[in-house]
């Protein structure tokens, strides 16, 4: 089957890649859930990572975030996440990369254009609208940072519950996979809409469909074949 995926590699024009927890999760990136450690036992997830939790706990949510961030800076990339950049970068414009994940990881891998459906952890933005004092007089450090003038709060680069994804990324993902002779589905659940969503399209587009993912996934469903195998051990067969 190796065989068979690494001539559909060299006869797509182009190809989607979509990549899901998992992948980050073979770096040894903790679960959504198994952040939970310590202190932060006593918290639900889904209570943290939401704009009206951030709004009436700043600091808790703040911390939380500063925790999964000490986190995710102690594991490094993968073999799979170098595989993908460096596949990107001997072939430009070839490979579209569409990432659920937030760590970082394959923009630290040298995938510097990966489209962050979901946003990065380790960056910062305004959490209301910036007004014309936001940043220009620099931030006042805490727990949040804030505007020293009307007291704007910084808030995690990250889509939260009931927040929609950016749109621009989300755009652009749905172009990549409407022109794609193939597409790459790697360590996601297929659970996560609208990101799970992109395989259909890619399917219903005509591209063929690789789902790469120890166990089985509800995107197996549109695959053309699937590898039940770890990214990390995969990718680097199928292209080098």
């Amino acid at each position: 089957m190796h065989d068979t995926v690494r001539s559909w590699i060299g006869e797509a024009r182009h190809i989607a890649v979509l990549t899901g927890a998992g992948m980050s999760a073979e770096s040894g990136v903790p679960t959504f859930r198994d952040a939970q450690t310590g202190l932060w036992s006593r918290f639900n997830p889904q209570d943290l990572a939401t704009e009206a939790a951030f709004r009436a706990h700043p600091r808790r949510v703040w911390d939380w975030y500063v925790h999964r961030r000490e986190m995710i800076a102690a594991v490094q990339p993968n073999a799979g996440h170098q595989a993908l950049a460096h596949f990107a970068k001997r072939h430009p414009g070839r490979l579209t990369l569409i990432t659920q994940n937030v760590d970082g990881l394959h923009q630290r891998a040298g995938h510097s254009d990966a489209l962050a459906l979901h946003g990065n952890i380790v960056e910062d933005r305004w959490l209301d609208e910036p007004r014309s004092c936001c940043g220009a007089g620099g931030v006042e450090a805490g727990h949040p940072p804030r505007c020293p003038v009307c007291g704007n709060l910084r808030r995690p680069a990250v889509v939260w519950f009931g927040e929609n994804l950016p749109a621009a990324a989300l755009e652009a993902a749905e172009h990549a996979v409407r022109q794609c002779g193939l597409m790459l589905v790697i360590g996601t659940s297929g659970e996560v809409y609208p990101a799970a969503g992109l395989a259909f399209t890619a399917h219903q587009s005509g591209a063929r469909v690789v789902v790469i993912n120890p166990e089985a996934t509800a995107l197996d469903v549109v695959a053309d074949l699937c590898l039940h195998e770890p990214a990390a051990e995969c990718l680097p067969r199928l292209l080098d």
